[in-house]
């Protein structure tokens, strides 16, 4: 059985397909489907996904793309979703949160600032809760750990890891694991191949990021949770291993990192 850690199932380039998707993807051996939250509008969405579809869960959180729009009064809505979302054994994470310093205008001195107050609250609101985090690091994975180790959640999943290993051995001590994804399918994408072939298993996650990140046999169509299986299976490869291993060990690292999940799948 596979886990897809990170997959956006109600995005609209599933064309309202997104039960058939996850029934799919079920099908292919993908047993679960965490659906993060990106903006206080899709709460309500994701959550209700999540209770549709018999192998997803979900997690709250702002995504810093959505951060330029939003106001404080989100965090407020927020910590009381959460707070509600307690009782629901689907809710296993906060996030998506992070910092994106790839694209320029959220790169300006002001909205770097206002990014970094944003996932701060949440962190803190993660901590308060005793969730895990769902992080988005692009071009961001030195500040983001900086901000996870002052405000201290328990922990999280670092989501399309891209950096080095001595980042990487930074937040595995931080009781993170690396999301692998799409990505690492490419012959071009040296550094990710590296990385998923030689650092230790036990701090792996996968994921597909769908409907973005596809692998290379999908490029450029549009991804989708089936493909979690295909990923894992190339994961498998670069490192020499057999594929129901690498599906058994990056399972258990997903359990593992997000408690409330493995109590929805022991249920």
């Amino acid at each position: 059985m596979w886990i897809d850690t990170h997959c956006h199932l109600d995005a609209h380039e599933f064309g309202g397909q997104s039960l058939a998707l996850a029934a799919q993807a079920r099908e292919r051996g993908v047993g679960m489907v965490v659906i993060p939250a990106v903006d206080r509008a899709n709460f309500a969405v994701v959550r209700e996904l999540a209770h549709r579809a018999t192998n997803a869960s979900y997690g709250l959180g702002i995504h810093p793309i959505y951060v330029p729009h939003a106001v404080e009064d989100d965090l407020v809505f927020m910590r009381e979703a959460v707070a509600q979302a307690m009782d629901d054994p689907r809710f296993v994470a906060i996030g998506e949160i992070g910092l994106d310093f790839f694209i320029p205008m959220l790169s300006e001195p002001e909205m770097r600032e206002k990014q970094v107050f944003f996932l701060r609250e949440q962190l803190k609101i993660a901590r308060d809760f005793d969730l895990p985090v769902l992080c988005h690091v692009r071009k961001s994975q030195d500040q983001v750990l900086k901000h996870v180790r002052q405000v201290g959640p328990s922990g999280g999943i670092a989501h399309a890891f891209n950096g080095s290993f001595q980042q990487a051995q930074a937040y595995i001590d931080a009781g993170f694991k690396l999301g692998f994804g799409g990505n690492l399918t490419f012959t071009r994408a040296l550094q990710i191949r590296r990385l998923a072939a030689e650092l230790p298993l036990s701090s792996i996650v996968v994921e597909t990021d769908a409907p973005d990140i596809a692998p290379s046999w999908v490029h450029p169509g549009v991804n989708t949770p089936a493909e979690v299986a295909g990923i894992g299976e190339a994961l498998a490869g670069l490192r020499g291993e057999e594929p129901g291993g690498v599906a058994a060990a990056t399972t258990q690292n997903a359990l593992d990192v997000m408690p409330r999940l493995r109590a929805l799948m022991a249920a």
